[in-house]
């Protein structure tokens, strides 16, 4: 199996039922603009992409009662798709 680190999504699409995400990292940041680099693209079906966001969804919720995260309750800012 292969290891893939990201930092982030971009580019999510759905095309005949699949959903279709670029994963990228930020190379550099410079002046508050990051660049980022694509390294791997994650297609997965609907059913699968729910599935999945449940499992994210018990790991936080793991990790807040564990102590290891806490709940921000106001949301991030978006503005063109990504969180500012």
């Amino acid at each position: 199996m292969q290891t893939i680190y990201s930092d982030g999504v971009a580019n999510i699409t759905l095309i005949d039922g699949i959903i279709r995400l670029d994963l990228v990292n930020i190379t550099q940041v410079e002046q508050d603009k990051a660049n980022i680099r694509p390294v791997a693209a994650l297609a997965m079906s609907l059913p699968a992409l729910l599935r999945t966001q449940e499992q994210f969804s018990q790991a936080i919720n793991k990790m807040v009662e564990d102590g290891i995260l806490k709940r921000n309750e106001t949301a991030p800012a978006v503005t063109d798709g990504t969180p500012s």
